[in-house]
Order: structure tokens, then sequence, then C-alpha cells
């Protein structure tokens, strides 16, 4: 987004809501003088133009207002209000204290839309990872890739990839290249048939050296929780981390064998993104219950690949945690997952803050359009967190 001095829509947006609120005032003093049963005007909350995002209540969430939780009212209808230009934007919520303080949605979106959150599963993907490591599925973040692939292991012919294990998987370090950097690869990821992958893809990084982005790598660390477990990674999550928060997922993609994309796929409520973002927040409890490991959260909130991504608008320094995003929005710190098209779970663990946007997703659609909306709505949440003093 463009600074208010270079907006003029923006301004004549401020302008507005100060005029409305000055008339409501004057309204209100004038019914006061008429009726002395009158609210007096300093208990009037907030214009009607600032409360077209108020959420309803119900899915278990407690609601409130953003003053109630510390927000500023204005901070909070500027972000609505520039939400109401993006023309791919479904849903914007705020979560502040816990408390869901601000919701509405936008062109196809709604609240029992389960939209296709795209590589934002990566992040669940990530808690699977915590949860099966507690279950002692799995024995260690060191345990090698290959020993979840015996199929493959007899073929691998560069010793590399005998080396690489699921912390590496995890901080996106294993090795293996962008799909997008090649066709070869891009085919290999829509095939639908992974573990033969793991052989023939070659590495463009030895182990552990470097930062690259992989949705195989995430589709493989699936495979290895669904095979460690014994269940596909949607039952799985359903009875280990959703069902114990009242959550419904919708659809989760499968390859062909059956196993659900770590990579994306996932259909999710935006409400149910923001739980799962708060879940985050309090360090893997949910209402008194232990859902995701508590040091599971805090390792996978840590930046192990500094400047992982090129700046987008005001989150800079952008990192990678496990199978989270993370970066700076000028004083504050932010975690992040992610997806394609603007599917955002975004955590400021300082402000106790939350907030969740769906959007179209350009399904199979990686270009300068698609990109140029999802930059729009990272850049909205961008400059949102940035306008928030800190605390």
């Amino acid at each position: 987004m463009i600074h208010d001095e270079r907006n003029p829509t923006r301004r004549r947006r401020q302008a507005f809501r100060l005029l409305a609120a000055a008339i409501l005032f004057v309204t209100a003093l004038s019914l006061a003088g008429c009726d002395e049963s009158a609210e007096e005007p300093g208990t009037i909350d907030d214009s009607p133009l600032t409360r077209d995002y108020a959420p309803q209540a119900g899915d278990g969430w407690q609601v409130s207002t953003p003053a109630e939780q510390g927000l500023d009212p204005e901070l909070v209808a500027e972000l609505y209000d520039d939400a109401g230009d993006l023309e791919t934007l479904y849903g914007l919520l705020v979560v502040k204290n816990g408390h869901l303080v601000a919701e509405k949605y936008f062109h196809e979106g709604s609240a029992e839309q389960k939209a296709r959150i795209q590589s934002a599963t990566k992040s669940v993907a990530s808690a699977l990872v915590g949860i099966a490591l507690d279950q002692g599925c799995l024995t260690s973040v060191e345990q090698k890739m290959l020993d979840s692939f015996p199929e493959v292991a007899g073929l691998i012919t560069d010793p590399r990839k005998e080396q690489i294990t699921i912390r590496q998987m995890l901080q996106m370090r294993a090795g293996y290249p962008w799909e997008e950097t090649h066709p070869d690869l891009w085919e290999g990821l829509l095939s639908g048939h992974y573990p033969r992958l793991v052989e023939e893809f070659p590495l463009t990084a030895d182990p552990g050296t470097r930062f690259q982005y992989s949705n195989l790598t995430s589709n493989w660390l699936g495979i290895i929780v669904d095979r460690a477990c014994g269940s596909h990674l949607k039952p799985y999550a359903e009875e280990n981390l959703f069902s114990p928060m009242g959550v419904e997922p919708g659809e989760w993609g499968t390859d062909w064998e059956g196993h659900n994309n770590g990579c994306g796929d996932l259909h999710l409520r935006a409400r149910d993104m923001a739980r799962f973002g708060q879940l985050y927040l309090d360090d893997g409890q949910y209402e008194g219950s232990q859902i995701v490991p508590a040091d599971w959260v805090h390792d996978s909130l840590q930046t192990y690949s500094e400047d992982a991504w090129d700046n987008i608008g005001r989150f800079k320094d952008i990192g990678y945690g496990y199978h989270w995003w993370s970066a700076t929005a000028d004083e504050h710190r932010v975690n992040f997952a992610w997806g394609h098209g603007g599917q955002l779970i975004v955590l400021v663990d300082e402000l106790d803050l939350v907030v969740v946007t769906t959007a179209d997703p350009f399904w199979l659609q990686h270009d300068s359009q698609s990109w140029k909306h999802e930059k729009a709505t990272i850049s909205l949440v961008a400059d949102f967190v940035t306008s928030l003093p800190t605390q």
C-alpha cells in the first residue's frame, strides 16, 4: 500500500469518516437535549461506518471490539476500507487477545467457505510432524529422509541424499530446487507420483547449506508422517489437531497413492485458520489441552534461513522456520503461514494478534497477474501491522 500522503482515496475516506463522526456527535447532542434518557455521547462505541466488520458470535469464539481489546478502531477501519479495494480478497479476520474483533467477507467469500489455503497447508503439516514426534511415531528431527523411502533407497546415486534429515526438510534446506525454476520439475510436482522423485530429481545445493523452497519436500514430509503413524494426514490431523479444537476441515488433495499433499490443497474456513494461528500464539494449547507441543511451536517459529524471500511491501527481512515464514514489519516481528493467491495466517506474538486472509487461490496460475493480487493482499496486512504501536 502507499502512504497516506500519496493516496488521495484514503484521505477522502478519512475525511468522510471524520465528517460522519462529527454529524453523529452533533445528532447525539441534539437527541440528548430532547430526551433525558438518551445515552451520553461518550458512550457511543464506533460510527456505523466502522462497524460493518463486527463479527457474529458463534463457533466457540469470544467476540469483542477492537477498542475493548486495545486496538485503535480507526486503524482497523482503515484496514477494512483498503480491503474493499482488493479485487480477489475473500475474507479478512482480526483476532486480538484471543477475541475475534473484526470479520468481513468479500466477493465470493463467506463465513462458511472452506478456502483452498494453498501453501499455508505447509504450516499445518509442520504441526503434524511435531505431534508425530511427541507421540513417538517419529524418533527425531535428525531422522534421515531415506529411512521412510526404502523403495528408492537402493537406487540413490547421489550420496548427499542419504544425509538429508527431517529438520533440513522442515527448514527447506534439503537441497532440492523450487519446482517453478524448470518445466520438468513442475511436471513432476503435478504428476502425483512422488516417492520415485526422491531419486530422480537432482539436488542443486548441499543439504543444510542453503534455503530452497520445495513443494516436493513438503509432500515427502507428509508421506513420512503418513508411513510412520499409519494414517494419511487428513484423518491424522482430524484426530490429533482439528477435532480437539472443534474444526471440521474440508477436502485435502491427495497424490496417486492416496497420501494427502503436505505442500497444499487443504481447505479450511477463515475462522478455523484463525483458530490454528491462535493455537500457536498460545504455545500449542487450546482450552487447557496441549494440542501441539510447546517446544515444537517455539522451534517452528524461529528463523533458520534469513533473506529467504525478497521484501514484500512492508514485510522485510523475510526468513523461514519449520514451514513457517518470518518477517519484520517496522518494529514488529511476525510469523506467517502463506499460501498462493494471498492465503495468510499472520501472527504478531508481542501484540497477541492474529490476522487471517483468504483470497482467490489462482489454482495452477502462477504469473504476473496472480502475483499482483497476492502481493496486494500481503501488503494490506503488512501495512496494518506496521501501523500498530508497539507494546
